[in-house]
């Protein structure tokens, strides 16, 4: 009892306290409304005061005006009545010009106040704030923001979130929350039990920019809106970074290669020679190969090869130890897929297994997720999935491509597509990989030398 007692006290003590806040906060809108309701009116009263001064001296012209019209008429009359010829012409003359005189001084009469628009400066509306003041409440959170994925983009390294908020006006802040997203489904788990999220704290506008984010890689965003009364998070958006932008590296071409001014471009060329021998350029007869222009050490990267008409070459990634006088693939440090005339195969460390891929094969999607030791390749126009290395990297990787007829070209930087994402199609594609045949390894390049 004595408990409930001292309760209901705190009850009537705290009720007095927000009353009387809630009496001082009306009375301080009273007294902006009040203040702001006299500088309007003094400006009123002011362009009165400044309208009926000119309009006073324009009377005041106007009574001159008259006047002298007054005495002019009466001249007028008076010569009216003059007998004498002579002198009513020289009398007339005077009169004439007289007239003509006052007729062009009239015109500066009309009035220059527009009596029917003279106050359109001072139109009043006050339908927001009344608004406003009629929804006036205690505060609460704001509404969840909503993120744009629509609007949201990315590069290789960034991502530029969107979002839209309903309480705009009652957001004091916004806060930025990310992570790498790991697969997880329920993301209210996700996001009480993860302690790696980054946090962006005091955004004050309903955009921002994450730099330094990984190369091809799928992150999670909140954003939570936050004022006085508390805040509220939005629902998690997936967004991605592009893969790490590359070209050809001209050090490693084949001297019987001519690359692009672009360097996304090789073709074999039997009369290019004028190259200087280096280690990194591969340089046997029959390794017509290129390196790209950077070494991967973790992210996950994807790149497509348009073949054109090409029908013998190998694409893949390599260590920078892989020897530069064989095939790539015919080592331990490079893989590789590879098409001789109608035969596709991955090869690696000298071992070859068919691969069944279209002969009308024009974009080949290459994908290193090198954090999860595994590089894939497909059939980018059908999103057909064709064969997946596992491969417990060790060192940085660069890609690597040879041509033996014709010319490819490399796209980098493109974001990793979505059907590269979809486990039911990977496993798909590895189920039919594994029906292809009995045995599918099998030994040298039969019909490609």
């Amino acid at each position: 009892m004595a408990k409930l007692i001292q309760i209901c006290q705190q009850v009537e003590v705290n009720t007095a306290m927000h009353e009387a806040k809630l009496v001082e906060e009306c009375d301080e809108l009273v007294e902006i409304i009040r203040q702001r309701k006299q500088i309007i009116a003094v400006k009123i009263k002011e362009s009165k005061v400044m309208k009926l001064r000119k309009l006073a001296q324009q009377m005041a012209n106007c009574r001159q005006c008259l006047e002298r019209s007054g005495a002019l008429i009466t001249q007028a009359e008076h010569s009216l009545k003059e007998n004498d010829h002579a002198h009513f012409l020289q009398t007339a003359r005077n009169v004439a010009e007289r007239v003509a005189m006052a007729t062009a001084s009239s015109q500066v009469l009309i009035p220059d106040v527009n009596l029917n628009e003279a106050f359109d400066n001072f139109a009043l509306d006050f339908s927001r704030e009344k608004k406003i003041l009629e929804g006036l409440d205690y505060l609460t959170a704001p509404s969840p923001p909503s993120i744009r994925d629509e609007l949201c983009t990315a590069s290789h390294d960034t991502i530029t979130v969107h979002w839209t908020s309903e309480d705009e006006f009652s957001v004091t802040s916004y806060e930025l929350q990310y992570t790498i997203y790991t697969g997880q489904t329920n993301f209210i788990s996700l996001y009480n039990s993860v302690d790696s999220w980054m946090i962006v704290p005091n955004i004050k506008q309903n955009h921002y920019t994450v730099h330094g984010l990984q190369s091809g890689t799928r992150y999670v965003f909140f954003v939570k809106a936050i004022n006085q009364a508390g805040s509220r998070n939005s629902e998690p958006a997936r967004l991605k970074t592009n893969s790490q932008p590359f070209k050809l590296d001209p050090k490693t071409a084949h001297k019987k290669l001519r690359l692009s001014n672009d360097c996304l471009t090789m073709e074999k060329d039997e009369s290019s020679l004028k190259k200087s021998h280096t280690p990194e350029r591969f340089s046997s007869t029959g390794s017509y190969g290129a390196a790209g222009s950077v070494f991967i050490d973790s992210g996950c990267h994807y790149w497509e090869v348009l073949l054109g008409a090409s029908t013998w070459y190998a694409v893949g990634v390599a260590y920078k130890s892989a020897p530069k006088n064989e095939w790539s693939g015919k080592n331990s440090s490079s893989w590789v897929l590879s098409r001789c005339n109608n035969n596709f195969m991955v090869r690696h460390n000298g071992k070859e297994m068919l691969v069944e891929a279209s002969h009308q094969l024009r974009r080949l999607g290459v994908l290193l997720d090198y954090d999860n030791n595994s590089l894939s390749f497909y059939d980018a126009m059908n999103s057909q999935h064709l064969h997946t290395f596992e491969v417990s990297f060790l060192l940085p990787v660069a890609p690597t491509f040879m041509i033996w007829n014709k010319s490819v070209m490399i796209l980098s930087g493109l974001p990793v597509p979505d059907f590269v994402d979809c486990p039911e199609e990977h496993q798909e594609g590895m189920m039919t990989l594994c029906r292809q045949q009995d045995s599918p390894y099998v030994s040298g390049m039969k019909g490609c030398h």
